[in-house]
């Protein structure tokens, strides 16, 4: 009896009956994930998520070493079934590039099913399951007894699991959070896109000064009437400044004074002012045909209205540039009274009490006289387990290569 069994398991150990079981996983979570009403896994939080990571660990472990003979386990942990759950995996992910993620579930098949949330969905958390299983059991065998020659199995396959596993338990602890800050005043009031509510931060910011760095303007001619703006031939420099020139069919402008951060005096004439209040000025020759007139224009701001030139039904206007660069200089408080000024720069986090804080946004209306900050609060406490599982793949890439090149050498 015992070797049939055995014998049983011989034949399952097959691409096309492990293919049979993967699929099967895949509708019966599609299955329990219906019966659900399109609800997904349940989220696990600190510190549940980790003692179930922990017992998962320990069991398979102990599985894997205590039954490494026995046919039932060596199929769970055989090569046929892990590359049949990496095409389920890869059929599920395709799902979710395809159908837009994060979507309310709703009454249709498609929000019932799961599949605009399919990676939290049950089919794709026991396809995750049942392939941590294979890999984690490829794993013991290897590592247990240990052998040198083992070890690049080891460090790749053991720091994929570690980063899979560790990545998908953590991803319930992810927060990503939303502060807006005043410039003069401080706040640890967050808000939480997604559920729309808010949150306390362990920490406040106290936004001292908001800046935007801008491209130079640009001079364009403006359609109201089609509502769209004719860029003109730019001759020499592409930057506004003296000397500039544009020009369009019948009509040429050449910049004669340029003043990049000035405010209007009492008869309209552009003084020099500071960067952060004043705007750009240019005086500029028009030239059609065989008129000439010289012009003030300037790019105006919420309180100053811009000059522009009319032109039959065109008009002739001075844009502000892009923003190429906004920061925060902000003072970090926490709850025990330490605090650190920072600067906070696109693509440049700030790391403090356990959260990375971003340059997310401003007031978007106003430009570059934004008083309002918006700073992106990101805490991920699994993150350094994930990495830890990246370096250990690294590794075990890098000792493949070595070992490669020894082969080589030795030929």
């Amino acid at each position: 009896m015992r070797k049939g069994v055995n014998g049983w398991f011989d034949d399952v150990r097959s691409f096309r009956l492990a293919s049979v079981v993967a699929v099967f996983i895949v509708l019966a979570g599609f299955v329990i994930q219906y019966l659900a009403g399109g609800q997904g896994v349940p989220a696990f939080v600190w510190p549940w998520n980790f003692l179930f990571l922990v017992v998962f660990a320990v069991l398979l472990f102990l599985l894997g070493i205590t039954c490494r003979h026995r046919a039932p386990v060596v199929w769970l942990g055989g090569i046929p079934l892990g590359l049949s759950l990496i095409f389920a995996l890869a059929f599920l992910s395709l799902i979710g590039g395809v159908i837009p993620q994060d979507v309310a579930a709703n009454g249709d098949l498609q929000g019932r099913l799961g599949l605009s949330r399919i990676f939290s969905s049950w089919p794709f958390l026991l396809i995750v399951l049942l392939f941590l299983c294979n890999l984690g059991l490829s794993v013991v065998w290897k590592t247990i007894p240990f052998r040198l020659s083992n070890l690049q199995f080891m460090l790749f396959h053991g720091g994929f699991w570690i980063a899979l596993a560790c990545g998908l338990a953590g991803a319930s602890d992810l927060q990503r959070l939303v502060l807006p800050v005043y410039e003069g005043s401080a706040s640890s009031q967050a808000y939480i896109s997604k559920e729309k509510r808010m949150q306390q931060l362990p920490f406040s910011v106290y936004l001292d000064d908001f800046s935007i760095d801008e491209y130079s303007p640009r001079i364009v001619l403006y359609d109201p009437v089609h509502d769209r703006v004719i860029p003109g031939k730019i001759k020499g420099t592409s930057d506004v400044g003296k000397g500039f020139r544009s020009e369009w069919p019948g009509l040429s402008v050449t910049v004669l004074e340029y003043l990049p951060h000035a405010l209007p005096s009492k008869d309209g004439t552009p003084l020099a002012a500071d960067a952060k209040r004043g705007i750009a000025y240019a005086k500029v020759r028009i030239s059609a045909g065989g008129y000439s007139a010289e012009r003030w224009l300037n790019t105006g701001s919420p309180s100053i209205k811009p000059e522009v030139v009319q032109l039959d039904h065109l008009f002739l206007a001075m844009f502000p540039g892009a923003p190429k660069d906004f920061r925060s200089d902000v003072v970090l408080r926490s709850g025990s009274g330490v605090s650190r000024p920072a600067v906070l720069q696109v693509n440049k986090p700030v790391a403090f009490e356990g959260w990375k804080l971003y340059q997310m946004g401003y007031d978007e209306q106003v430009g570059r006289w934004s008083e309002l900050s918006l700073i992106e609060a990101v805490r991920d406490p699994w993150l350094p387990a994930v990495y830890c599982g990246f370096f250990m793949i690294m590794a075990g890439n890098a000792l493949f290569f070595w070992k490669g090149m020894k082969k080589g050498e030795a030929l």
